[in-house]
């Protein structure tokens, strides 16, 4: 018990929590991105055309409904896919961002050389007697 005590109590647990639900809810807006905004605009250009409700039936459904159609529903693959596209380039935008940025301050830590350590008390006053004496 101790150690999963240890283990949930580490900052990277809820970065990675945090990280999850960032992702699922990016998710969400991306996949409504493309079936609310995208899809309808290309639908309309291709002849009113709903890729949602585009499939092949493979089998009819019954009319006594005792036994349910059988399709590949090809339309929402490709909602799917362009989501994923979607996700993908933002991923890519995102890392690409944070890379910029992370040598930008490595460039900053390299230039910028440390500057000296500013003299204590004592060594401005030996520094102080020292130019008396001199005079």
């Amino acid at each position: 018990m101790k150690e999963f005590q240890k283990f949930i109590s580490k900052g990277n647990v809820v970065e990675i929590a945090v990280g999850l639900i960032m992702a699922t809810y990016f998710g969400a807006i991306a996949k409504s991105l493309v079936n609310d905004v995208i899809m309808p605009p290309i639908g309309l250009l291709l002849g009113g055309v709903d890729f949602s409700t585009m499939k092949v039936v493979l089998q009819e459904a019954s009319a006594d409904g005792a036994t349910a159609e059988v399709a590949i529903n090809y339309g929402i693959f490709f909602n799917t896919v362009l989501t994923f596209i979607i996700v993908a380039f933002a991923v890519f935008m995102i890392v690409k961002s944070y890379n910029r940025m992370k040598e930008r301050w490595e460039k900053k830590e390299e230039a910028a050389p440390a500057a000296p350590p500013k003299p204590t008390k004592e060594e401005l006053l030996l520094t102080e007697i020292r130019d008396l004496l001199k005079k």
